[in-house]
């Protein structure tokens, strides 16, 4: 084995929105659990369009720790996907973290969570905040209903979906794209591109939230349904969309022709009228539906194929264990 597969270089990337008063604490946890590593490192502070100090408080971070400690800004707020996927980008380390900036994550468990991703050879470690501190009804209980959903809908057992704190390979970072309100559905994504058996977990702390305010609510809720749906349909329909119009088509088809062919023996064999019959109506809408299905299935399918026809995208990932080596540097 080469010494950037035995040896991580990592890469912390921490979105911040309004966290002015966390950035120092922060800033100063991450170092006392990396310091003592002996690990190269580097600490990416994504601001997401703060409008209050959270940028300067973390340029003035950076000025005081050195040039291992970087600052990207965005032009405004894009959210916490973006954000995430900003830092992710800049990342140079062949291990990549990410984990909230409100200090409920516990920057000590870093350690152990990219020693396991190596040891146990994994693409994915997810933190399970197996203890929360967050209110019952306003954050608890809605994230263990939610957590259940995702994994029926996902088929992806990992307890805590919504923890931010989790370990990357390098090379599954680079197979994947966050956009939208994504990052609370990462393990799914990551299993478009990897086995669900290289996902790993641990058991991480979470503390009480002692600066700033909580930028959830049950608003998301709905964000969350919707965002589940998008996630559903590209794991099993990503290369063959055309099944799943198709599918609904060919049903709707079914029954649009049952409902004609039932009317059809009324009409022609008993002599009834079925002008008036409401579900004359309703066969035809489902003819007329399903060839629009139909028609759509074939239609994605050709997309599909133009898409999976690019130079720059594979229907399949190889897994290589040659991690490339991050720069050398900037590093911590």
């Amino acid at each position: 084995m080469t010494e950037a597969e035995i040896f991580p270089h990592v890469s912390v990337v921490v979105p911040l929105y309004n966290e002015e008063g966390n950035v120092a604490p922060l800033v100063e946890a991450v170092h006392g659990a990396m310091v003592g590593t002996g690990w190269p490192w580097e600490l990416i502070l994504v601001d997401d369009g703060s409008r209050d100090a959270t940028v300067e408080r973390a340029n003035q971070e950076r000025r005081n720790r050195g040039a291992h400690v970087s600052v990207l800004p965005l032009r405004r707020n894009f959210g916490q996907t973006a954000a995430m996927q900003a830092g992710l980008d800049a990342a140079r380390g062949n291990v990549c973290v990410t984990m909230d900036g409100d200090l409920q994550n516990d920057p000590s468990d870093i350690p152990a969570m990219v020693s396991k991703l190596q040891s146990d050879d994994l693409d994915l470690v997810v933190g399970w905040r197996k203890d929360r501190r967050d209110g019952l009804w306003l954050r608890l209980i809605p994230s263990q209903l939610a957590n259940k959903l995702i994994r029926r809908v996902t088929g992806v057992r990992v307890h805590d979906y919504g923890c931010s704190l989790k370990v990357y390979q390098a090379e599954l970072v680079r197979q994947m794209r966050l956009y939208g309100e994504m990052h609370r559905f990462i393990p799914a994504w990551a299993a478009m591109v990897t086995s669900p058996d290289r996902i790993g977990e641990m058991v991480v702390q979470h503390h009480p939230r002692h600066a700033g305010e909580s930028k959830y609510g049950l608003r998301r809720a709905t964000r969350v349904v919707l965002d589940l749906l998008v996630v559903h349909f590209f794991l099993r329909y990503r290369a063959m969309p055309g099944h799943f119009f198709g599918a609904i088509g060919l049903v709707t088809l079914f029954i649009g022709l049952a409902a004609l062919g039932y009317l059809a023996v009324v009409k022609f064999v008993m002599g009834e009228d079925i002008g008036g019959r409401p579900l004359l109506m309703v066969g035809i809408l489902c003819v007329i539906g399903a060839v629009q299905f139909i028609t759509t299935g074939v239609v994605t399918e050709m997309l599909a194929r133009a898409w999976l026809g690019s130079p720059d995208v594979n229907s399949y990932v190889v897994h290589d264990s040659r991690a490339g080596r991050a720069g050398e540097s900037d590093w911590g």
